[in-house]
């Protein structure tokens, strides 16, 4: 059976994930995710932490190459604010930690990231990166475009995502490669960075690879821990995701990241492994 469908009141415009005021941000219905009408998807607000974090100053050009995000509670679909403050800086390397709050001032997913200076390194690798060598998904022109998951809402993450399954199905379980793509902007009226991108899809991992039933069973990260080696290019990014439940309740989404010029990085989370409530009535 799928989730009881809420009424759509509207109440928040469609034209992003987020609509800023002053310095918080207003969470649209695009966030909702699959376990809850109430809740969001944590992919859209990883990513608006992912920008605080990515916002703060460097002396040097510098990227994200790590970034975990630990997820507190639900993440309630209301307004909320993101901060971030350098731990360690330095030239070459820096450590930064941010959070995500509600309206009351408390805490929802904390992030911790390293940048690192970006800069010319000849490594003498010839005509082709290492990476040119590994075969990679079928691009998204290629690749079966089909709605993502419905989460049974009428508006939700869900249907703010363009998907392209290379490999496996949306409708069996199992590994499976998606190519997702951000409908609508992370925050209105700004256009998405690469890492916004990537974070708004890595969260997925364990959905595209699901391997228990949805609507029997819940399979919900507690975090997310992203590794780019580089940042992506273009709008699209690909899931290469396998997900491992244990009967103990403890689950694992391992997930390789794409674009369409190779690898970029990877992804991980920690999976809990439920049961739902039987739906009464």
């Amino acid at each position: 059976m799928a989730n009881p469908r809420p009424p759509y009141d509207g109440r928040v415009s469609e034209a992003a994930f987020f609509l800023p005021d002053g310095d918080r941000f207003v969470a649209s219905e695009l966030t909702r995710g699959p376990w809850d009408a109430r809740h969001q998807h944590a992919g859209p607000p990883a990513a608006l932490l992912g920008r605080a974090i990515e916002q703060l100053p460097t002396s040097v050009p510098m990227q994200v190459a790590r970034i975990t995000f630990d997820i507190l509670r639900p993440i309630p679909i209301e307004p909320l604010t993101a901060s971030a403050y350098p731990v360690r800086t330095g030239r070459s390397v820096e450590l930064v930690e941010g959070t995500l709050a509600d309206g009351h001032g408390e805490a929802i997913v904390r992030a911790s990231a390293w940048r690192i200076r970006t800069a010319r390194v000849d490594l003498d690798l010839g005509d082709e990166p290492p990476s040119a060598s590994v075969r990679g998904p079928a691009p998204p022109e290629a690749s079966v475009e089909m709605p993502f998951f419905d989460f049974g809402w009428e508006v939700g993450y869900h249907t703010a995502m363009d998907a392209r399954v290379a490999a496996g199905a949306f409708d069996s379980p199992g590994p499976a490669t998606v190519w997702l793509r951000m409908r609508q902007p992370l925050v209105a009226d700004e256009e998405p960075s690469p890492l916004s991108r990537v974070l708004v899809a890595a969260d997925s991992g364990n959905g595209v690879s699901w391997a228990l039933d949805l609507r029997r069973f819940l399979f919900v990260n507690v975090d997310l821990s992203v590794h780019l080696h580089r940042p992506p290019e273009g709008e699209w990014v690909c899931l290469a995701a396998a997900t491992t439940p244990e009967e103990t309740g403890v689950g694992l989404a391992d997930t390789a990241l794409w674009d369409a010029l190779g690898p970029i990085g990877r992804s991980l989370q920690t999976l809990l492994i439920d049961r739902r409530a039987p739906v009464e009535g």
